[in-house]
């Protein structure tokens, strides 16, 4: 329920409460014809938001949840209940990741309808769950030994590998492209496709000018950061890079007077705010990674400069990716340089002859 007096907290304004979480089958109204779903989540990130469009006689849906027996049982209370038996006209996922996608197939077989997204996310979100159920590839146990895991973490990773594809059902055979700057039609109003990178290849959140609305999906979020990573799928990647200008182009093009529909946690006011917060958390990472490379250290001997809790088995994935996305953008700028010595584990120190941060 929308507050009479919206919580201010950290620079951001929160219409529906920072707390706010709506009943799952009964989704809360935004604006006219937008509809907040959340669904439930077995992890650390414990839930989703889902967004649900009015579309003339059925329904556009933005992101669809983890392919899991609860979140299939949340669909089915929808379907029966508040989306009063119309149809789901098609399915938009703003990117690869398996909350996002995780249900794609399932509604889009169901209802026989289109799915959209941008290509590369597409694409790769195939290639990904193409992986389930082969061992782990010889270049990415070079790729983290080569960040520091040891024997037993090299282990682990080879008895995770695959997952990925374990909660995607079955992706259609045929997809609707997702274009930068694109309109789509929902319902009466347009949508402006804007797109987005780093936290995955080509993320896209829509825009619609008429309800000053944001669906921002993972580019942006209120309290956390979105991940971006380095993956052995492209080790020399540069995702942080990317990250630092699509944000910078999309706090250009978007206005700030945007509600922010973001994929987890509340709907928030404040864009710029947000946006300036995160690039610029981004930029100190970046000096204290920096910094802290005085001495040669590994990719696992660099978490202390970027995170504040101890990384232990569960997080370790995803602090490594982040680890060398961020040493991967330094490398890119010439501030550090990289050495790998006769295991094949590489080492990280200072470059002063070249560095942006004398």
């Amino acid at each position: 329920m929308l507050e009479s007096n919206p919580e201010l907290y950290r620079g951001l304004t929160y219409p529906f409460s920072r707390g706010a979480n709506p009943t799952p089958g009964e989704p809360e109204k935004i604006a006219e014809g937008v509809y907040w779903a959340r669904f439930s989540m077995p992890m650390s990130l414990d839930h989703i938001n889902l967004w649900l469009l009015e579309d003339e006689d059925g329904w556009t849906v933005v992101d669809t949840c983890l392919n899991i027996p609860s979140a299939r049982e949340t669909w089915e209370q929808l379907f029966a209940g508040f989306m009063q038996g119309k149809p789901i006209r098609r399915v938009i996922c703003t990117h690869l990741h398996p909350d996002h996608v995780g249900l794609a197939g399932w509604l889009t077989e169901r209802f026989d309808c289109e799915l959209w997204m941008s290509r590369e996310e597409f694409l790769m979100c195939r290639a990904m769950t193409a992986d389930t159920g082969r061992p782990a590839p010889d270049v990415a146990i070079r790729f983290y030994r080569g960040a520091g895991y040891d024997e037993e973490q090299l282990g682990k990773y080879r008895e995770k590998f695959g997952n990925f594809g374990r909660a995607i059902a079955p992706l259609p055979d045929s997809f609707r492209r997702l274009v930068d700057r694109e309109t789509l039609t929902i319902g009466d109003r347009y949508w402006q496709v804007i797109i987005g990178s780093g936290h995955s290849p080509e993320h896209a959140t829509l825009y619609c000018p008429a309800l000053k609305l944001l669906i921002s999906g993972d580019q942006v979020l209120p309290k956390i950061t979105p991940n971006v990573s380095v993956f052995p799928t492209e080790p020399e990647g540069d995702p942080l890079n990317e990250w630092l200008h699509s944000s910078a182009r999309l706090r250009e093009i978007l206005p700030d007077d945007l509600l922010v529909l973001p994929a987890h946690e509340a709907p928030f006011y404040g864009l710029h705010v947000r946006m300036n917060q995160m690039i610029e958390g981004h930029k100190r990472d970046l000096e204290n990674l920096f910094d802290y490379l005085d001495k040669p250290h590994r990719a696992v001997d660099c978490f202390p400069a970027l995170f504040k809790q101890k990384i232990t088995g569960g997080s370790m994935g995803l602090a490594t990716g982040e680890t060398l996305a961020h040493l991967n953008c330094l490398l890119g700028r010439r501030s550090i340089t990289r050495t790998t010595n006769a295991e094949g584990v590489n080492w990280y120190r200072q470059n002063l002859a070249t560095s942006d941060y004398d």
